[in-house]
């Protein structure tokens, strides 16, 4: 036998060899699980078995027997679509959703559900209307946390038999028809203009309770009406006018503030 005849028997043979090679060796990285299937039945890879599938590192598998499915354990950002809403008022409202979540368990993940990224995304859509449709909007806007919070726990318990820990929901934005816009504009012009009346009003009682204070004052110290009168004139005195005063004794206002001064009881005589 010649040896080109010899190499044409050993191509083959090594093609064989490198597909057979190619065929059952895998290598897995770190956030990567594999679920092996032979037979139908989920098995161990011959190297390297772990306890939620196989991997990472090097996996070997018996050709044209066993199936491999890879998993990633990372954390998964899904955007939940937009979804139709009616609160519990009665307000129609567009909202959408942001969910994180990983596989914890490759096996059930692959074994329990058909699609697990279509089953959480399914999940979280319908979770989404049902939990907003029972608040109000007022705490749709308000308590979005305590929402947050709600939905992660639903949509977990539901996920939890696949094999996915949902980390967080978070709603992202809540559309309003524009009449409701412009009733809340409304309103919220309505509550700063009666914020604005009660501090002005809060203003106007300090403000007389102190003239009432300083009128006590006065019309029992008279003297301090005369300098109060000097320091009036002297600060309109230095803004440059050309207002001409002609300053008048305070003893002819002597009968305004006596005017102004509490009667005093009659005094009651001795032995009467």
């Amino acid at each position: 036998m010649s040896g080109f005849e010899m190499l044409f028997g050993i191509v083959p043979v090594l093609v064989i060899v490198i597909f057979v090679i190619g065929s059952s060796v895998r290598i897995l990285r770190d956030y990567e699980r594999a679920v092996i299937f032979r037979f139908g039945r989920r098995a161990s890879a011959v190297l390297n078995p772990g306890g939620d599938g196989s991997g990472p590192g090097l996996v070997l598998l018996i050709p044209f027997v066993d199936k491999m499915v890879k998993v990633s354990l990372r954390t998964i950002t899904m955007d939940v679509p937009p979804q139709d809403v009616i609160t519990r008022d009665n307000v129609s409202v567009k909202v959408n959703a942001v969910i994180f979540f990983r596989v914890l368990d490759a096996a059930k993940a692959i074994i329990s559900v058909e699609d697990f990224l279509y089953a959480t995304s399914q999940i979280a859509q319908t979770t989404l209307r049902s939990v907003l449709g029972q608040q109000e909007l007022d705490d749709l806007l308000a308590a979005r946390d305590k929402i947050n919070q709600q939905l992660t726990r639903i949509i977990d318990e539901h996920t939890t038999p696949w094999g996915i820990k949902v980390a967080a929901v978070e709603v992202k934005n809540v559309d309003l028809p524009q009449d409701m816009q412009r009733a809340m504009s409304k309103q919220a012009e309505a509550e700063r203009e009666r914020r604005a009346k009660v501090i002005n009003a809060d203003g106007e009682f300090q403000a007389a309770a102190k003239l009432s204070e300083a009128a006590d004052v006065l019309s029992r110290y008279p003297i301090a009406i005369q300098l109060r009168y000097l320091q009036t004139m002297r600060e309109i005195a230095s803004e440059r006018n050309t207002t001409t005063f002609f300053p008048l004794p305070m003893e002819l206002f002597g009968a305004v503030i006596n005017a102004f001064k509490p009667a005093q009881p009659p005094k009651s005589e001795p032995g009467g």
